[in-house]
């Protein structure tokens, strides 16, 4: 599996930029690698810092997209169907559907951010057809920080980039834990803000 990842990696070296966006948008292994390497790319000056995060934002935002059309065009028929070949497990797909349902289009930006959902969120999003605009809103600035937060620690851990998960352990779990924060607030706001108009 190592060897395949080098493999891809390398290919993907020779794109530049483009192939920074193109392993995010295809996910044939890890977002966090693929931006970690590209860390790990800058610091041997082959690249820059600030075009490989929007190289990264944009694949990871048109990752997103295509799971979203997915959910909307095909809905669950088409997931139960082929859901296997796009590496998404439909117990991911029942949570975020329920995390969807329960905290509204605001989840998109929130979930982005918690590990077991993050990636699947944007099937319900699309299922329920959500405004595109307003998904791909609150996508891209979800995308950003998490681009800039791996390429940054893909520059500190230089070739020793396939140690992202353990060097991000520290930085993801409490990103994970304030952005459940966040939804809940959010969640709050909005239930206080139903009652309000219900009361006038």
């Amino acid at each position: 599996m190592q060897k395949f990842i080098h493999e891809v990696l390398m290919w993907l070296t020779d794109l530049g930029y483009l192939g920074v966006s193109i392993g995010l948008m295809i996910e044939i292994i890890p977002s966090e690698i693929v931006l970690a390497y590209g860390g790990y790319l800058v610091s041997r000056g082959e690249v820059g810092y600030v075009g490989v995060v929007i190289a990264g934002t944009i694949g990871g935002t048109l990752a997103q997209l295509f799971l979203y059309w997915i959910g909307y065009y095909g809905g669950r028929p088409f997931l139960a169907k082929y859901g296997k070949y796009l590496l998404i497990q439909e117990k991911h797909i029942n949570l975020s559907e329920i995390w969807f349902n329960k905290y509204g289009t605001g989840v998109i930006f929130g979930a982005r951010f918690i590990p077991v959902v993050r990636h699947a969120i944007s099937i319900p999003a699309g299922i329920a057809g959500m405004s595109l605009r307003k998904f791909l809103l609150y996508t891209t600035l979800a995308i950003i920080p998490w681009s800039i937060l791996f390429v940054y620690l893909g520059i500190q851990l230089g070739h020793n980039y396939d140690h992202i998960k353990t060097a991000a352990a520290p930085y993801v779990q409490p990103i994970a834990i304030g952005a459940l924060v966040v939804i809940s607030l959010y969640f709050a706001w909005q239930q206080l803000k139903g009652r309000r108009s219900e009361n006038v």
